[in-house]
């Protein structure tokens, strides 16, 4: 099928959610290139985001640190949903592809000082940058592929933008391991440095001007969380999102003790989980240009009968590896269905205050998940964290079943 051919089918099954004709974000034609540029800096945050797990060990001796290196990723979260309504109003003058390059720019900044790390502090500092960019990246994200594509194409550009997410949830963390055992930890960064400066490289060369639109104050936000679409929207996010990472970090605790899988066996069931993502993000896009509803609510329920299968069945290590990898597939379609349902369909012409709603209530959420996970396992054990994952995803569900979107929401 032809580009135009593909671009004319896009349109008549996304025909009835397209944007306002008034909206200012609309656009006659689709910039790809832009759109493939903002994907690779998406690999780069999420790659810098979860590169310390992969080192964590070998970080944490060479910096004399213990228990307080888990600070290097709940500071980033933190920062981020903090970052996020700030740089929105700090950049509101700015034209958006030079915010863009400067939230690229911190990303490169970030890697190289934790490269350089001879302390937590600085590690902490590190991460602190991370987070300004983690949060002024993502709030624009979404309201800038409505400005470099038509409506109709949304579904598309944005699952080409979080592919980024998708691969780097696949690499960042063995390649990341594998570089760190041979040349040390601080290589790493010094990769993930170098794999930033080339999404920046590409990103000054695609992104066209994008002169700012929404002047935004610092209660935009709030006031587009006032629409009752959107309040349900960001109830899902918390749900869903902390329902997830609050099981993230212990699956690997989980896999190694209650099958349990051997040490070479669980890096090929994070792989599988991780690829699995790759397709479930293609899998949303598909979904979204059908029902908003069904790409709202199908990936939670997967997330929730995966979780009470390594409950029930996880003893297993089939069902393990196989209740593993589908919940990476559920998790990889959550972003680009929310995204498209808070952004494109809830608010629309605030497009960029959405974006930093979303982007508040993720982060938000990825604290509180990671949080109450730790409480959870080490007072009443690794199955309890399973069991509220299964039970936040599933009134994820209901939710959006009772009060999600429809063709007029």
């Amino acid at each position: 099928m032809t580009e135009s051919a593909t671009d004319l089918v896009d349109a008549a099954l996304f025909d009835r959610d397209r944007l306002d004709p008034e909206s200012p974000y609309q656009r006659s034609g689709p910039a790809w290139g832009a759109i493939i540029s903002l994907s690779f800096g998406t690999f780069g945050l999420v790659t810098a985001e979860f590169l310390p797990a992969s080192v964590l060990t070998p970080l944490a001796h060479d910096l004399g640190i213990t228990g307080t290196a888990g600070q290097a990723l709940t500071a980033t979260a933190i920062v981020a949903a903090i970052s996020a309504p700030t740089m929105a109003i700090v950049t509101k003058r700015l034209d958006r592809r030079v915010v863009i390059w400067a939230m690229t720019l911190l990303l490169i900044l970030s890697n190289v000082l934790a490269e350089v790390a001879g302390s937590l502090p600085v590690l902490l500092a590190a991460r602190v940058v991370l987070g300004i960019s983690l949060g002024g990246f993502w709030s624009i994200s979404a309201a800038l592929a409505m400005r470099l594509v038509p409506s109709h194409l949304m579904p598309r550009a944005m699952s080409i933008i979080l592919t980024g997410v998708s691969v780097a949830s696949v690499c960042a963390a063995p390649i990341g391991a594998y570089v760190g055992d041979i040349w040390g930890w601080r290589a790493s960064f010094k990769v993930a440095a170098i794999v930033s400066a080339v999404a920046l490289l590409v990103q000054l060369v695609t992104i066209p001007p994008l002169p700012p639109i929404e002047v935004r104050r610092f209660r935009s936000p709030l006031d587009v969380a006032k629409n009752p679409t959107m309040k349900v929207a960001v109830l899902v996010v918390l749900l869903v999102a902390s329902g997830h990472f609050a099981s993230f970090a212990y699956i690997r605790d989980f896999l190694e003790s209650v099958p349990p899988l051997d040490k070479k066996s669980i890096p090929l069931v994070f792989l599988a989980s991780g690829t699995a993502g790759v397709f479930g993000n293609l899998a949303g896009a598909f979904l979204t240009k059908h029902s908003l509803k069904a790409v709202a609510a199908l990936p939670p329920l997967l997330i929730a009968v995966a979780a009470v299968s390594l409950l029930t069945m996880g003893a297993s290590a089939l069902t393990s590896a196989i209740a593993v990898a589908v919940w990476g597939f559920a998790f990889g379609a959550v972003p680009v269905g929310l995204q498209t349902w808070m952004v494109l369909r809830a608010a629309p012409k605030q497009a960029e205050s959405a974006g930093v709603l979303m982007v508040i209530a993720f982060q938000v959420a990825i604290a509180a998940g990671t949080t109450f996970g730790g409480l959870l396992v080490d007072h009443t054990g690794i199955a309890s964290v399973f069991l509220y994952s299964a039970v936040a995803t599933f009134l994820a569900v209901l939710t959006v079943f009772l009060l999600g979107p429809n063709r007029n929401s």
